[in-house]
């Protein structure tokens, strides 16, 4: 099965000192031995560059080199395929913007949906799961049992 990555799952996976590291580490380490993978937009790597560097949310941020180093880790990683944005993802972003009555709060959560959604992918590796759920997702957040692969995608 092939699970979506969220930049907050990717945070807990990353940051030693997140509340959630050990059980992300935890329900990563099931998934890969269950033999699924991950998938990985470039938008996920913008975002988690963006948070881990920063000061007010971090009292000892990464520095912007440890940050990249830690992406390029991901992008590069080879049990991580790569999913891309396309015109297809992008009016499904826009038409679930507009049927949910989505907000500004919204609109990186929603456009990686529908980027994950036009791989096929339906399960989400998150620590967000409303922002995923309700556009009918199948979530797993930290610490959660992991779903058996149901060769659904």
């Amino acid at each position: 099965m092939l699970r979506g990555l969220d930049t907050g799952f990717l945070v807990a996976l990353e940051v030693i000192g997140h509340a959630e590291h050990a059980t992300a580490r935890q329900t990563q380490s099931e998934i890969l031995a269950a033999g699924d993978r991950i998938a990985i937009a470039p938008q996920v790597l913008a975002e988690f560059m963006h948070i881990v560097t920063d000061p007010r949310r971090f009292s000892q941020p990464l520095p912007m080199d440890k940050a990249r180093d830690l992406a390029r880790q991901w992008w590069t990683a080879r049990e991580v395929d790569r999913t891309f944005p396309d015109s297809a993802a992008i009016q499904r972003f826009l038409d679930w913007l507009q049927e949910f009555s989505l907000g500004r709060k919204r609109l990186l959560d929603t456009l990686l949906a529908a980027t994950y959604r036009g791989a096929g992918i339906e399960s989400v590796l998150t620590t967000n799961k409303p922002d995923f759920a309700i556009l009918g997702f199948r979530c797993v957040t930290p610490g959660d049992p992991v779903p058996e692969n149901r060769g659904i995608d």
